[in-house]
């Protein structure tokens, strides 16, 4: 007969294993101690598995480039570097939104992914970092605290692209140096902001990843910001509190009509318009204007003139073009939209949108030369976008002086923003894909569109070779809004650099927990289809994207 002993002898046999290995996985991250590189700080402790990461990983905190600005702050380039047990050979730099300034958990989490799709879980290193500022470090600049390291010149630089250039090296040598390997493939990941950073990345540093996922990018950074002031200064037209200038009622109304005109231009009204041009030439927003005060689902004059013009975009008083204008579609009616632009929940910010707060601030510190030293407060800065002259005060994101001798512009955008090329990242057989919200309230859709045009027309169409753009109908500044927002968009990257699989149509589907979709949308499955080409109705079941084709309007 077994004793009780030798039937538990394989499971004591594989505890001892599993203790034995954790134990030298824990020593073995310990060990990047004595191998960080010279001037960086590093801490380094194993994790277990957790909610967001599959696999046990090597947890790195890094603290370098410590210096004393002009305006006699500290500063620094903090990052966290995540090294999964499981690796294949990846590592991608994740790039951070908004003005940075702490740093964000390094996931390679990117809108539309699931948890299962992030980079970590895919076997990717991952690094994210703090721009090179800390947000906290200006309190007594109240609201306009996380902007106010623009009063720094490399601060500035940092923050545009000087942070990357400097970690990317750290990062990759810590890796290598943790898996005792070479990376066998890069990439860099980011939205928003960070979609700017990536789009920097490819024209400034092309030799830095082989693979580019960008969402939503504010890549004209300081011209998108002029739009902050042109929204408040049009609402304000309509009444001195922004929030009742276009009430959530009216952007349902403004919403609902741009559906009645536009959905069927795909083929079929199923709450999302996919053809978006066709849209632009039909919609008629002056045909939503009532006339008589017995109509219904109609607005005012003063509220329409204030959307037109809004979606107009920043203009100077020569009628020159200061940014780009905006798409008119169904999403406008998201939370998102209106937390953007009109109104957000945040009773701290006296319910002021992100517009004035973030944006105001932005502004005034980060994008124009001389920096304007805004109060923090929410009053402050709505009357500094209220003050805003387009004619004497938008030119200052191209100004230089003494201190300051690259402007915004130059900082922020990638160098060949104006005519883009990407010669060089296209010739070392660097991949991008691009996905963004036609909705976006932040940063123009159109913007992005026109890059991809002047790029392609620059190299004879070429253009798809190795970069694809896809719009997303409905979404706004993110996931949200009434649109097919759940999509992988990292996946069809790697296969495009690692296996030469280029991308075609990429499958979203709609959530059944976001609050923003209709009852017909639930369910449904779309395709995002490479631009110019937008996903048309062809024949089938409504919910499913076979039955639906990519076709470019002749």
């Amino acid at each position: 007969m077994k004793t009780l002993l030798t039937l538990l002898a394989p499971v004591i046999m594989l505890c001892l294993l599993a203790s034995n290995t954790a134990y030298a996985d824990a020593m073995h991250c310990k060990a990047l101690l004595t191998k960080a590189p010279e001037n960086v700080q590093i801490t380094a402790v194993m994790q277990r598995p957790d909610k967001e990461v599959r696999s046990p990983y090597c947890l790195v905190t890094g603290i370098m480039a410590q210096r004393i600005g002009v305006d006699s702050k500290l500063y620094s380039i903090q990052f966290e570097l995540r090294l999964p047990n499981f690796w294949q050979g990846r590592f991608a730099y994740q790039f951070n939104g908004g003005n940075d300034g702490e740093v964000k958990p390094a996931l390679g989490s990117v809108t539309g992914l699931l948890g299962s799709q992030y980079a970590i879980n895919q076997g990717f290193a991952v690094v994210s970092s703090n721009g090179g500022h800390d947000a906290r470090a200006n309190p007594e600049a109240g609201l306009a605290g996380g902007a106010v390291f623009g009063h720094d010149p490399e601060a500035r630089r940092d923050y545009g692209y000087g942070a990357v250039q400097k970690l990317n090296p750290v990062a990759r040598s810590l890796v290598e140096s943790y898996y005792q390997a070479p990376i066998k493939y890069s990439y860099g990941i980011g939205q928003s902001n960070g979609g700017r950073m990536a789009m920097v990345a490819a024209s400034r540093f092309p030799d830095m990843f082989d693979g580019i996922l960008v969402g939503y990018p504010g890549f004209n950074l300081p011209k998108a910001a002029l739009q902050h002031a042109w929204d408040i200064q049009a609402l304000h037209r309509v009444s001195d509190d922004i929030s009742q200038a276009l009430t959530t009622r009216d952007l349902d109304v403004f919403a609902k009509n741009i559906l009645d005109q536009c959905d069927a231009l795909d083929g079929i009204n199923d709450d999302m318009i996919f053809s978006t041009e066709a849209c632009q030439n039909v919609f008629q927003p002056k045909a939503l204007v009532c006339t008589s005060n017995f109509d219904r689902d109609c607005l005012s004059l003063n509220k329409v003139a204030a959307l037109i013009r809004m979606h107009k975009g920043p203009h100077n008083s020569k009628n020159q073009a200061l940014y780009t204008s905006w798409d008119f579609d169904a999403g406008i009616r998201s939370k998102n939209w209106r937390m953007w632009k009109v109104e957000s929940t945040i009773s701290a910010w006296s319910n002021k949108p992100i517009g004035v707060v973030m944006g105001a601030a932005s502004l005034a510190h980060i994008f124009t030369t001389p920096f304007t030293n805004v109060a923090g407060d929410v009053y402050s800065l709505e009357e500094y976008l209220l003050a805003f002259d387009f004619d004497k005060d938008a030119p200052k994101i191209y100004g230089t002086n003494n201190q300051f001798k690259e402007s915004a512009m130059s900082i922020m955008t990638p160098p060949d923003a104006v005519k883009p090329t990407l010669t060089e990242f296209k010739r070392l057989g660097g991949k991008m894909m691009i996905f963004h919200g036609n909705s976006d309230p932040v940063f123009s859709v159109k913007d992005t569109m026109r890059w991809y045009d002047f790029l392609n027309f620059a190299l004879e169409g070429q253009a798809p070779e190795f970069v694809r753009l896809y719009r997303v109908p409905g979404m706004p500044h993110g996931q949200g809004g009434p649109s097919a927002d759940q999509f992988d968009m990292l996946q069809p990257l790697v296969s495009w650099v690692e296996r030469k699989k280029s991308p075609q149509e990429v499958m979203a589907a709609t959530r059944s927990e976001n609050p923003e979709i209709t009852a017909r949308m639930a369910g449904m499955t779309r395709p995002l289809c490479p631009y110019p080409s937008y996903a048309k109705y062809k024949k089938g079941d409504l919910l499913k994207a076979s039955s639906f084709q990519c076709v470019v309007t002749k």
